[in-house]
């Protein structure tokens, strides 16, 4: 008698093992004889929605260094730094027309910090910085996150400041140059004017 209820108790067991393998493998007996539906990524892609967010660009031709986006950031990851052009250089307009009136030396956006939010989107007033649908950011360096979009070299940048600050130089002294001449004295113009 024990002998039979510990066999039906072998048998039990094994039969509940048996089912729930069945019941586990319900799910891959379907899409065993269903064609399978795998993207062949990167070959194949799929078609990203009309507002997706992902890497930020800056048309340099259009910023003019307002510095609206940086301060916009909640990550400050957006890093700009502007030098104003001296009387006659003509830095040219952006293409909705607007004059532009600094060197933008640099423009650089840390990739390994944004959070996009597309926050430094809505308050450019040109419309210079937009998101776009490169989503691929695999880097083996973390420095490689580090996107430069300033159009100067170091060189220029430089150059760019030291001429301002010539510039900036030169007004003094004839700031300077003004203040000191002595005015000439009230009797003098006056016989000038008789005259």
């Amino acid at each position: 008698m024990q002998t039979e209820n510990v066999m039906k108790q072998y048998l039990k067991n094994t039969w509940l093992g048996i089912w729930t393998v069945l019941v586990g493998m319900k799910i891959t007996f379907k899409h065993l004889f269903v064609p399978a539906v795998t993207i062949q990524y990167p070959d194949v892609r799929l078609k990203l929605p009309e507002r997706e967010r992902n890497r930020l660009y800056v048309n340099m031709d259009d910023c003019i260094g307002c510095d609206q986006c940086s301060r916009a950031c909640p990550v400050n990851c957006i890093d700009i730094e502007t030098v104003k052009s001296i009387p006659g250089e003509d830095l040219g307009i952006t293409s909705n027309g607007k004059k532009k009136a600094l060197w933008v030396t640099t423009f650089t956006i840390d990739f390994a910090k944004c959070c996009y939010c597309q926050l430094c989107v809505f308050p450019c007033p040109t419309e210079c910085i937009y998101m776009t649908d490169v989503f691929e950011f695999s880097e083996y360096e973390r420095s490689n996150f580090l996107y430069k979009f300033s159009t100067l070299t170091d060189e220029e940048s430089a150059q760019k400041k030291i001429n301002l600050e010539k510039f900036q130089a030169e007004k003094e002294a004839q700031k300077a140059a003004a203040a000191s001449k002595p005015a000439a004295p009230a009797s003098s113009q006056e016989e000038k004017k008789s005259e």
